[in-house]
């Protein structure tokens, strides 16, 4: 599986309605204490509009609403893996992506036989309170020579200036929730990154 390297994260369809039509092609619906109708009711927004401009939804966490609701593609955190039906999961025909921080949490997401594996934060990130240091280039590197064949995402801290770095140390893909979400022009920032990474399609 070929991931495209601009990788968006964004916490509604809204902001998928306002991103996609400009070139996105993966995109993660993360969205955190909404009760199960809202989710259900944003993942099928989400995925009507993914279909729409041609862009690959992945939906973080609620694997059981991303079954129900004919999705393709689930991102599991470790806790989330811990709880997860991946047999069930998998005779779905669902496609699975999977967080790691540390030696121990790759050696849990490679025995699920992910389809990418994600690893962060690379740099210090400014989304949400992290217990693991920022992991730096070098163990993006160790990762790729983990991992391969099997997509490798970069994610925590990335802007456009980071981005030669980070594909040069074996990332596939660099995900990005705050330099285009807080961005002053979004779809501007939007833009930029995939004009960016175009070198790596």
């Amino acid at each position: 599986m070929k991931l495209d390297p601009f990788y968006l994260i964004v916490d509604s369809a809204a902001w998928i309605e306002r991103l996609a039509s400009l070139g996105v092609r993966v995109v993660q619906l993360r969205i955190k204490d909404v009760d199960e109708l809202g989710l259900r009711a944003e993942i099928r927004k989400a995925k009507a509009l993914c279909a729409r401009h041609q862009c690959q939804l992945i939906v973080n966490d609620h694997w059981r609403l991303a079954i129900e609701e004919g999705c393709d593609f689930i991102h599991l955190g470790q806790e989330d893996l811990q709880a997860a039906d991946l047999t069930r999961i998998r005779a779905a025909g669902l496609r699975l992506g999977l967080s790691t921080h540390d030696h121990l949490e790759l050696e849990a997401a490679l025995a699920a036989r992910p389809d990418y594996v994600a690893l962060g934060p690379v740099y210090p990130t400014i989304l949400k309170q992290m217990k693991w240091a920022p992991q730096g280039l070098e163990r993006l590197d160790e990762w790729k020579r983990r991992i391969a064949p099997t997509p490798l995402v970069a994610i925590g801290g990335l802007n456009p200036n980071r981005l030669e770095g980070v594909f040069s140390a074996g990332a596939d893909s660099a995900a990005v929730v705050t330099d285009i979400t807080l961005n002053a022009d979004p779809e501007a920032r939007t833009r930029e990154w995939i004009e960016k990474t175009k070198p790596w399609r």
